[in-house]
């Protein structure tokens, strides 16, 4: 064997073995956050089967209060992360879990529509930061061309939540009575102290950098520091531009458009799923594992295709054939009269939409280089995210307006059709050169 063959499968089992560490260090606790923040935001849509009637709740008041949590994530969101650069993401992404764990708790205080609101909102607040946050570390730990892969494990959370989340709640529904609470505050209590949890496990288990990983030996830390360093020397940035102004950047601008546009049908089935489902004549605990079935179908497709992405080295035409996949379900469970092919077509919709997670979220770290990454990450998510409040909003009102969830099933579709031709768009006008190809191979 030569010396080159030789060196480059020393590489490889370098490689391997500290990428092998990291994940299995970093990407269970992150995904497990990411799992119980998403859950104590799209838990409402359980918890709505009976707390509408209590709070006094119109399908339009519960979608707007629904989606005050993205309205406080996103109002928040920018100075978290900057936060989170200037302190360290351990301390931070711990300070973050447990405010919210804290906040989850206190829905139980809700009597109406105005607290409602006013917790909703405070609840976005304290999560502001940790998606951002997390896929921000990431790259501090993911070299580039595996970046997909693994941010693809982290969001598996998203479409996780609602698969562990649905049946749990369902269930939890069930305490109605226990202690003098309602099902429905049970439901949030329990749901919301893990992440208190979390936050402190966090604290104990998770670095800041590399360097400061006792749990890598000092050559899998060489390596690690060597291939990033070399990555960013070969994706310069062009100059250093402040926080307000990346707001003005055609990638935050055009990237925030797409995760607007896919995230609509995401946060439509996470609210939403529940009620769709209860019209089928089910129990609360049936619609809860019933409504679980199409995350569980996203669960899969998370992972399927930030592999494929990886393999493949491209991340826009898969985002957009994701989407496409998105919008095809949807349309075609708008149609059906039968609720099991509605139930399939929803399936085979969360397969897109969610499966468009990895190769998306891996374009937009790719989008930008380390100087620019926090803000620009940052922003990207905070206009995006407002999709949390833009989709349970239109949902209920259309809902309230026609009495049909059919046209909202629609409108979500077309949202993720939209998503998908603004990706192709991107690529081809230029976008391109910030990733996809651009991947080191």
């Amino acid at each position: 064997m030569s010396d080159d063959a030789i060196g480059s499968a020393v590489t490889e089992s370098m490689e391997a073995s500290t990428l092998r560490i990291v994940r299995n260090r970093c990407i269970p606790i992150l995904a497990l956050a990411f799992i119980v923040s998403y859950l104590d935001r799209v838990n409402v849509g359980v918890a709505a089967l009976t707390a509408n009637k209590d709070l006094g709740l119109t399908a339009a008041m519960f979608g707007y209060g629904a989606g005050l949590a993205s309205v406080g994530y996103a109002v928040f969101e920018l100075p978290s992360n900057l936060a989170l650069e200037r302190f360290g993401a351990r301390k931070w992404l711990a300070r973050i879990m447990i405010s919210w764990g804290i906040i989850g708790c206190s829905m139980v205080f809700v009597r109406g529509p105005l607290s409602f609101y006013i917790v909703r909102f405070l609840l976005g607040a304290a999560e502001a930061g940790l998606f951002p946050g997390v896929i921000l570390y990431l790259t501090y730990w993911i070299p580039r061309r595996q970046r997909g892969r693994y941010i693809g494990l982290f969001a598996l959370g998203i479409p996780l939540a609602s698969v562990v989340g649905s049946p749990v709640s369902g269930m939890l529904l069930g305490m109605n009575g226990v202690l003098g609470m309602r099902g429905w505050q049970w439901l949030f209590i329990l749901e919301a102290l893990p992440a208190i949890v979390l936050g402190i496990l966090v604290l104990a288990l998770l670095t800041d950098r590399p360097s400061q990983a006792t749990w890598l030996s000092r050559a899998q830390k060489e390596w690690l520091e060597t291939t990033l360093e070399q990555e960013r020397r070969a994706h310069p940035e062009s100059g250093h531009k402040g926080a307000l102004r990346m707001l003005f950047d055609v990638r935050v601008l055009v990237l925030s458009g797409i995760f607007f546009l896919t995230g609509v049908p995401s946060y439509g089935l996470s609210f939403w799923m529940p009620q769709v489902v209860k019209t089928f004549g089910l129990s609360n605990t049936e619609t809860g594992f019933v409504s679980a079935l199409p995350f569980l179908a996203g669960c899969f497709a998370v992972v399927w295709w930030a592999n494929i992405s990886d393999r493949l080295h491209e991340r826009a035409w898969n985002t957009a054939i994701a989407a496409f996949v998105g919008f095809l379900g949807l349309a075609i469970a708008a149609r059906a009269q039968s609720p099991l092919i509605q139930l399939l077509s929803i399936c085979l919709s969360a397969v897109g939409i969610f499966g468009l997670k990895g190769p998306w979220l891996a374009m937009v770290t790719e989008a930008f280089a380390e100087r620019s990454a926090a803000a620009g990450i940052a922003w990207v998510s905070t206009l995006g995210s407002l999709s949390g409040f833009f989709a349970p909003w239109m949902v209920g009102v259309i809902i309230q307006d026609t009495h049909n969830y059919r046209l909202a099933l629609v409108a979500l579709g077309i949202n993720a059709l939209l998503g998908a031709v603004l990706v192709l768009i991107w690529a081809w006008t230029g976008g391109r050169r910030y990733h996809g190809r651009a991947l080191s191979r």
